[in-house]
């Protein structure tokens, strides 16, 4: 009889597995995009804490939960329109684990507690919120960040990377800067580093 943790972990890789978007791996396999995203999280967890606990776990992997479903498109261009977006995915995504949580026999309290990490409710403050953003942005730079400095301009893209680090912890720079990158990227983060 599986763990309530193993029930909703495979309840939340089975929702990931339904992305119609597919990525190729570096060994040349290819995964729906969401399922990847969940994995390359799950992945950075261990680096950032020695013995994370069950409910971060479980947000870490469903922090993306279905995003596919609302694409960034049926929000407005701009900043107000992404934050918009973004802040109803992780409501989204937050109240779908939870359900699945409370599905598998969790608490009630439990399965908020995880919502609450999914909605990055306390970051600063909250020591799982914060390693839940470090793994998001250990994942951005580790996976996505070449391909995205290609779309944006320079001064946009030097921003986004002064953003982005000043809302990871010490322990995530130190990772980060170990991260091997391509020249354009490398001189993209000194040069925000420099800037910021």
């Amino acid at each position: 009889m599986p763990t309530a943790f193993e029930q909703t972990l495979t309840a939340i890789d089975a929702l990931h597995a339904q992305d119609p978007r597919q990525t190729t791996l570096a060994d040349g396999t290819t995964l729906p995009q969401e399922l990847a995203y969940a994995q390359r999280m799950s992945h950075w967890l261990d680096p950032l804490q020695s013995n994370p606990n069950e409910l971060l776990r479980l947000a870490v992997r469903a922090q993306h939960l279905q995003r596919w479903l609302v694409p960034r498109s049926d929000y407005p261009e701009g900043r107000i329109g992404y934050l918009s977006w973004r802040r109803d995915q992780s409501e989204r995504a937050g109240n779908t684990t939870a359900q699945l949580m409370r599905d598998a026999g969790y608490s009630v309290a439990d399965a908020e507690r995880t919502a609450t990490i999914i909605r990055k409710k306390g970051l600063g403050r909250d020591a799982d919120v914060q390693t839940l953003e470090d793994c998001a942005c250990l994942v951005f730079l580790e996976n996505y960040f070449a391909d995205f400095s290609r779309k944006i301009d320079q001064q946009h893209m030097v921003r986004i990377v002064q953003k982005t680090w000043g809302k990871m912890s010490p322990q995530a720079h130190t990772l980060a800067l170990a991260l091997p990158m391509n020249e354009p990227c490398a001189a993209l983060v000194k040069e925000a580093l420099g800037d910021a």
